[in-house]
């Protein structure tokens, strides 16, 4: 077996190959050498616009000197070498192990980089067009994110949809319009991008807002620059970590306060049973608009657990569970109520489609009064989910066992 024959079995040609708006992206073996070239689709070559956009492209790329930039060079069979180094497309790794998108800050610092080195091109007056994810590279050893080749280089002299075919997903419709580009286009495609990181996993609530208006039809209601898109993404997410300060917090000062009148003596002589002095609601508890950042001085920059003592910390752990019990009380209140509007012998006993009807809008409520339980409780949505799945589940056995002992069964549709 010789060195290329080598290279090929042990799937690093396979594994490395990327398709891209220009062509086919692989690693191969040139000389005994292994070297990373791009091979430019036919119909690209044969148009005059393209060959000129892309000698344009290769005067400026030699000049680009972001760390996250690819260099490249034209060879003779009208191809591009690529510098040396082992990349993988997005689109590669995502396949392969999708669970990489859980992993803690990997996201992060993807869309940290996207948006850095998107900012340094237009700085340049040079727009990305397509993030794809076979048209974003991750470098081997550091995963580094890197990209390649720039669309704003063919704009207007190569018909966008011959030069990103299959790619319609990623690109602003005005640039499919031959409207007029800018760095809206970009924030558009990065969105995209988002979306598709997230089709193996839930999107977190930062990123949500910012992904719907990052994507929207119309360029003049995204974000104006990518500093306005990265602005917006790091006040939600440190928002999120102000409102879970501030749940702990008052949790913690209703336990104090309680704790206070729990000691104080009943001056009145108990000469007769005294009826019960009805308490707030876990619900209207935390509708009381209680504010930490002025009963316990918490500041919302201040982190979990910062400067406090170990039994501090023990107890802050004791509040954060009680949060979940709130949360579990109220939820299986609301599962109860929701659940009776299909276990019941209305939706039991009628036909198959209109049992499912039923279900879906069902369980479009649980949904929704999971994520909103979850956000008046502090709960992160990773454990509100967990809860409910558990609560879910254990209501609607309950409510099965207690329709079949009465002899109410589903009927299938005819």
């Amino acid at each position: 077996m010789n060195y290329e024959e080598l290279v090929n079995s042990n799937g690093h040609t396979a594994g490395l190959a990327a398709n891209l708006p220009l062509g086919l992206f692989r690693r191969t073996v040139v000389d005994g050498k292994a070297v990373n070239r791009v091979r430019i689709r036919r119909e690209l070559l044969d148009c005059i616009g393209f060959v000129g956009g892309l000698n344009k492209e290769l005067e400026r790329n030699v000049a680009l000197n972001d760390n996250s930039q690819l260099h490249f060079h034209s060879i003779e069979d009208g191809g591009l070498e690529v510098g040396m180094g082992n990349y993988r497309s997005f689109g590669r790794i995502l396949a392969e192990s999708p669970a990489v998108v859980a992993l803690s800050g990997f996201v992060d610092s993807v869309v940290g980089e996207l948006l850095r080195i998107a900012d340094y091109l237009h700085s340049e007056g040079i727009y990305h067009i397509c993030f794809a994810p076979e048209n974003v590279f991750v470098r081997g050893g550091d995963n580094k994110v890197m990209l390649l080749s720039h669309g704003s280089f063919y704009l207007h002299v190569v018909d966008p949809m011959v030069l990103y075919k299959g790619f319609e997903r990623y690109i602003a419709p005005e640039v499919l319009n031959d409207g007029t580009v800018d760095e809206r286009c970009d924030i558009y495609s990065i969105g995209k991008f988002l979306e598709y990181l997230f089709t193996v996993a839930e999107m977190p609530y930062e990123y949500k807002a910012v992904v719907a208006k990052a994507t929207r039809e119309m360029p003049e209601d995204r974000y104006s620059s990518v500093a306005d898109m990265r602005k917006a993404l790091y006040r939600r997410r440190a928002g999120k970590t102000t409102l879970r300060t501030f749940a702990i917090a008052s949790v913690f000062a209703v336990a104090i306060v309680g704790g206070i009148f729990g000691l104080m003596p009943n001056e009145r002589p108990v000469e007769f049973v005294q009826p019960v002095v009805k308490q707030d609601s876990p619900a209207e508890f935390l509708d009381k608009g209680f504010d930490p950042t002025t009963e316990l001085g918490v500041a919302p920059g201040d982190t979990m657990f910062g400067g406090m003592s170990p039994e501090q910390q023990e107890q802050m752990k004791e509040y954060e569970a009680k949060c979940e019990k709130i949360f579990r009380k109220m939820y299986a209140a609301e599962a109860e109520r929701i659940l009776s509007k299909i276990y019941n012998s209305t939706y039991m006993g009628s036909n198959e489609k209109k049992f499912m009807a039923g279900s879906k809008s069902v369980m479009d409520e649980l949904v929704k009064a999971q994520e909103d339980l979850a956000g008046r409780t502090h709960l992160s949505e990773t454990r509100s989910r967990r809860i409910a799945s558990e609560i879910i589940d254990e209501v609607s056995e309950r409510k099965k066992a207690a329709l079949t002992q009465h002899g109410i069964q589903k009927v299938a549709a005819e």
